[in-house]
């Protein structure tokens, strides 16, 4: 028996993976037949013989297969060998942590001769969705605006999600009929993003160069190195440039919802509801111009032309 896990929601596959491994050692309480293949590390060879070797206490072996489509030398042994794996009684799971071409002729073999499930990562609704039954298996709920804005802070990472749904539950189910709202999130959870650099941006944009400067300073007094700030400068305006870029092409960007425009541009939902605020201060020629100054700055630092603090001081001053 073939099974096929893969897709870039880790935490999802993971608690997939895990209910089939529960399920087997329920049966077979040994133990002694389950095992963990690396094809990174293991050879085909390997694999080959363990699926040939005559299990212990007559279980039938459950074998979990990773790195699979990495090992080119796997791939095309297993193309020409893959009766072993059809005639095997045996439970042979493949499992892959990340996106697969739909072309690939293993991806194409295991689905048709095994059972696959693959695991995208969710959609907003979908989040949505995934998000209030985790809090309902806790007996907690919460209200609109603080899942919207616990989905902000965080995204579709499942994992982050679970360990602050899990925070966020221990903090209020003392309460009679606990709901979690957006004070108990703006509390307890934190952006997965640099704060400080919006903070800064905003007074740039606002050309209140002084506050910038004392910013600035206070990082670099508490020991930040010119170029990480220089970098956060540098990720804020290419996202504030992706984004004005995006605006001058549609006529109403209020059509596009924040968690698609960000699965669209790689960037946080977070990063990207604070960005199009600060869009509105700038021009798209402004932002191309500073961009290209950032390069210039970061150049003549790496290069040892400037000193870094002057430079920043001076990179501040000409916007």
């Amino acid at each position: 028996m073939i099974i096929f896990l893969y897709g870039p929601d880790t935490y999802r596959l993971k608690k997939k993976l895990k209910e089939i491994i529960e399920h087997y050692t329920k049966i077979h309480k040994s133990g002694l037949n389950l095992k963990y293949i690396d094809l990174q590390k293991d050879s085909f060879q390997d694999l080959k013989e363990i699926i040939q070797s005559i299990p212990m206490f007559a279980e039938k072996k459950l074998l979990i297969l990773k790195n699979i489509f990495s090992n080119s030398d796997f791939v095309k042994k297993f193309s020409e060998q893959a009766e072993i794996f059809l005639k095997s009684k045996d439970i042979i799971l493949f499992q892959e942590e990340k996106e697969i071409k739909r072309t690939h002729p293993l991806l194409q073999f295991l689905k048709k001769h095994g059972e696959s499930q693959e695991f995208k990562f969710l959609e907003y609704q979908q989040l949505k969705n995934w998000v209030k039954k985790e809090f309902e298996k806790e007996k907690v709920r919460i209200d609109s605006p603080a899942l919207h804005k616990l989905i902000d802070f965080l995204g579709n990472d499942l994992w982050q999600q679970a360990q602050e749904i899990k925070k966020l539950t221990a903090y209020k189910i003392k309460e009679k009929n606990p709901v979690i709202t957006t004070e108990d999130i703006e509390l307890l959870v934190r952006p997965k993003i640099e704060l400080d650099i919006f903070k800064t941006i905003d007074f740039l944009a606002s050309r209140n160069k002084k506050r910038t400067l004392s910013l600035i300073h206070q990082h670099l007094e508490k020991g930040d190195p010119p170029l990480y700030l220089l970098s956060l400068i540098n990720f804020q305006f290419r996202n504030l440039l992706l984004i004005k870029s995006k605006e001058e092409s549609l006529p109403d960007m209020r059509m596009i919802h924040t968690f698609h425009l960000s699965r669209e541009l790689g960037l946080h939902p977070y990063v990207i509801k604070k960005t199009i605020k600060l869009t509105k201060k700038f021009s798209l020629e402004e932002l191309k111009k500073i961009y290209k100054k950032i390069f210039q700055v970061d150049l003549a630092i790496k290069t040892g032309k400037t000193d870094p603090e002057i430079a920043l001081d001076m990179f501040i001053a000409e916007i």
